[in-house]
């Protein structure tokens, strides 16, 4: 590992990825990079290289997503809300893990974001900061931090705002960052041929 954090990561690997392919035959998330490695299984190997600990929250009847993510060395988990939204996701990933005391949520269809920008979030978060997000060209970006004062909001969230509503009232500890995978999702097959 680059820089050993104390946070345990949250990959969120259950939705539908319904722009990559409207007839729901493959799973973006499994489509293959440039190098040959799934697009999943990137984000979870960049987000291992920091964090000791990633629960990987798959929808179910996603067992062969599950698989390449528990090959990969994360603890997967089925959240069976996932349909209801990233919210139940990410609840789901909370508490699936009572000893955590921090976490950093990233998404496992971005899989370029620098492994430098992971341990910066992770500095921030294990120095004491609440809430950490990278920042590239003024936008906010992926994966964030949460310290455990936010446990509970999070354990409580449903639907498909995800934490925004925690972004939007509370203080963040900004990271800007010369890194424009913090803002590259894989949403359509065009996507995944840009990279």
């Amino acid at each position: 590992m680059a820089y050993a954090s104390l946070a345990t990561g949250v990959l969120l690997a259950a939705g539908t990825g319904s722009r990559f392919d409207p007839n729901g035959l493959r799973n973006k998330l499994l489509a293959p990079l440039p190098d040959g490695s799934c697009v999943a299984r990137e984000s979870a190997h960049r987000l291992l290289m920091v964090v000791p600990r990633v629960i990987a929250v798959v929808r179910p009847g996603a067992e062969t997503l599950a698989h390449v993510l528990n090959d990969a060395g994360c603890d997967v988990i089925f959240a069976p809300d996932a349909a209801r939204g990233m919210g139940a996701s990410l609840a789901a990933g909370i508490e699936a893990d009572h000893e955590a005391e921090s976490w950093i949520v990233a998404l496992a269809d971005m899989p370029c974001i620098a492994v430098s920008t992971i341990e910066a979030v992770a500095r921030a978060l294990d120095a004491g900061a609440p809430l950490v997000a990278p920042f590239h060209g003024g936008q906010r970006g992926h994966p964030v931090g949460f310290g455990y004062s936010h446990r509970q909001a999070l354990s409580a969230l449903d639907g498909d705002a995800g934490a925004r509503a925690i972004f939007s009232t509370q203080p963040v500890t900004r990271i800007d960052v010369d890194d424009p995978g913090v803002l590259r999702d894989i949403d359509t097959p065009a996507d995944l041929q840009g990279l």
